[in-house]
Order: C-alpha cells, then sequence, then structure tokens
C-alpha cells in the first residue's frame, strides 16, 4: 500500500499553481476615482482614517447621533422597504463614522424623559434629549400622546434638530395640522401608481443633488403632494408633467409644482423630505444613498446649505450626455432608471 502524501506538500503544490496563474493573468487597472464613486456612496472614503467608528470602538466625543425612527405598525400598506431603508441609513454612518445611529420602533422614546411600560424613567438609550436628528419612516397614525407631538415640535422648532423624512412619511398624521407645517406638505395619492417619470432636479447646488442629472427617469411609486408651497421650502427635485398622464384619475393640479424631494428650515430645525424610496432597491442605487447622506450630514448641522425659498422654474433643463455628472450612478447594473 502506498503511503500517503503529506497534507503540507499537497497545499504548497496548490498555492505555487496558484501563484503562477496570477502571473500569467493580465493585470487588473487600478479602478479610477470615478468608478469607485459610482460604486461606493461616499466619495471621501472612511473619515474615520481606519479607526472605524462602528460599534466595535467607542463614539468620538463630538460625533453626531441620529435616531432612526421607524413605527410602523398602523400603516395602511406596509412598506416592504422600511427594515432596508433604515440598514442603510446606519451603514452609511457607521462606516464612514459621520454619525451614530439608533434604529428604534417604540414611540415611547419621543419624549425628553421617556418611560418604560412600567411608568419607571427608560434606563438609557435614545430620546429626544440626546440625539441630534431624527430619519423618520413613519406610517399614518403613529402612536404619540399630545405631550410627545409637543415635544417633537420643540425639538426641530425651538432646539434646532434636524428632521429628515422619507417616502411614506407624508402619510402620518393626517390629522394634525403642526406636523404638516413641520414637514412642508402632505401625501395626496399616487394617482401614476408605480411607474418610471421623468424627475427634474431643481436646485442642483443642495448637497447630494449634483450627483443626479439635472432631467432624468426614475423608477418608483411617486406621491403627489399637497398643502405644498415653494414660498415656505426650497424645491430640490420636481416631477416634469410632461412625461406623465395628467388625465388619470386624482391627479390635482392644486398640487404644482409636483414637489417629491425639499428642504426648509422649521424655526431653528432643519428639514429635509424625498417622496422617493417606495422600492428597497431604491436605496442602493448610490445616488439615492448620497442624496440621504449629504441630508443627513445638513440636517445634523455638519454641512451648510442655502434652503431660502425661490420659485420653481418654468422651464426644463437639457438632458445630460449619457455619462454626465450624475450619470456615473448608472454603472453596474445600478443607475438611475431601475
Amino acid at each position: 500500500m502506498k503511503s500517503a502524501r503529506p497534507l503540507g506538500w499537497c497545499c504548497i503544490a496548490i498555492l505555487c499553481a496558484a501563484v503562477g496563474a496570477a502571473a500569467q493573468a493580465p493585470a487588473r487597472p487600478p479602478a479610477s476615482p470615478q468608478a469607485l464613486a459610482g460604486a461606493y456612496p461616499f466619495p471621501q472614503g472612511d473619515p474615520s482614517g481606519g479607526r472605524g467608528f462602528g460599534r466595535g470602538a467607542p463614539a468620538p466625543r463630538n460625533m453626531k447621533t441620529l435616531l432612526v425612527w421607524a413605527d410602523t405598525r398602523n400603516g395602511i400598506a406596509q412598506h416592504d422597504s422600511v427594515s432596508h431603508a433604515a440598514a442603510v441609513i446606519e451603514r452609511m454612518g457607521y462606516e464612514t463614522g459621520a454619525y451614530y445611529t439608533f434604529i428604534r420602533t417604540d414611540s415611547n422614546i419621543i419624549s425628553y424623559h421617556p418611560k418604560m411600560t412600567t411608568g419607571q424613567p427608560a434606563s438609557g438609550g435614545p430620546s429626544l434629549a440626546n440625539v441630534d436628528a431624527i430619519f423618520f419612516l413613519g406610517h399614518r397614525d403613529v402612536p404619540i400622546d399630545a405631550a410627545q407631538k409637543a415635544e417633537l415640535l420643540h425639538f426641530v422648532h425651538d432646539d434646532g434638530k434636524g428632521f429628515v423624512a422619507a417616502h411614506m412619511a407624508s402619510t402620518a398624521w393626517m390629522d394634525w395640522p403642526a406636523f404638516g407645517d413641520l414637514l412642508g406638505g402632505r401625501f395626496d395619492q399616487h394617482p401614476w401608481g408605480i411607474t418610471t417619470a421623468p424627475v427634474i432636479v431643481e436646485d442642483p447646488g443642495f448637497p447630494g443633488m449634483q450627483f443626479f442629472p439635472r432631467v432624468f427617469s426614475f423608477h418608483d411609486e411617486f406621491y403627489q403632494i399637497k398643502d405644498f408651497s415653494p414660498q415656505n421650502s426650497r424645491v430640490l427635485m420636481r416631477l416634469d408633467t410632461a412625461g406623465l398622464d395628467m388625465s388619470r384619475p386624482g391627479v390635482q393640479k392644486a398640487d404644482a409644482p409636483y414637489a417629491i424631494t425639499w428642504a426648509k428650515m422649521y424655526g431653528k430645525g432643519r428639514v429635509f423630505y424625498s417622496a422617493l424610496g417606495h422600492d428597497a432597491s431604491t436605496w442602493d442605487n448610490p445616488a439615492i444613498q448620497r442624496m440621504w447622506f449629504n441630508a443627513i450630514e445638513w440636517a445634523l448641522g455638519v454641512i451648510p446649505a442655502d434652503v431660502t425659498p425661490r420659485p420653481v422654474s418654468t422651464t426644463v433643463p437639457p438632458p445630460p450626455p449619457a455619462y454626465g455628472r450624475g450619470g456615473r450612478g448608472r454603472r453596474g447594473g445600478r443607475g438611475l432608471g431601475r
């Protein structure tokens, strides 16, 4: 019977073969900055310098704190994208060190003095007393009482904290006028359903908008927004109605300019809303991720932006080249039109 060849020799032989094959393979060129920007949502890389501001390390004393508030228990149509959206927002802060995130679905924490179900003070965790901004993903009648509503308004209006809201957030508290004033607009149905529609970037100077073409097609469930005024908010994106069926039942001409993304001040606080984000895959789009990342930075007071309300343009900017400034997001099958 032949003796078995020692395992170590087998491993060495396999390793040598692999090295030889690699030496014969053509060298892969280094990724260009443009390619990296298209594949990764943070062009600046890891601002922590490799220290990794994740859960495994204590947050720096100057790190901003974001509360992702995603209470959807009363949503008429539970959006499957909520979990993934919250995870994407948390990951962006985790990987860049730009902010530290709490994800919570318990609305009891929307208070300066949150309590446990026993009525005793909550022991630790996020509250309006220790976060710098809220990323809101709530549906319809989110269960907070009158005192909590007053504290939420105070958090933004008087304490000057940030409030960033996505998609279904405009359906929340339809019978609470003060929240409509805070957000800047209300859900008014989606008469076009899920479709591909042309979007105009009204303000390419706002942080995050530079990653989009001035005009692009996008596939999503587009909300029609009512109670919105360009005199109170800076329109960042709007629908190009020339590419929509405006004769569909439910279309309201009074909802012009059909804004879908805007920024505004509410007292001392910074407010950002975008109706984009119905489908979970939307949150994997590099340009959309950049939009949310920069919006959060602005809401946290990390970067400046001019949100002075101004009239909406009456013209449509010309489309960019196939791979223009914002076209990088189309590469790798993750384009704006997906």
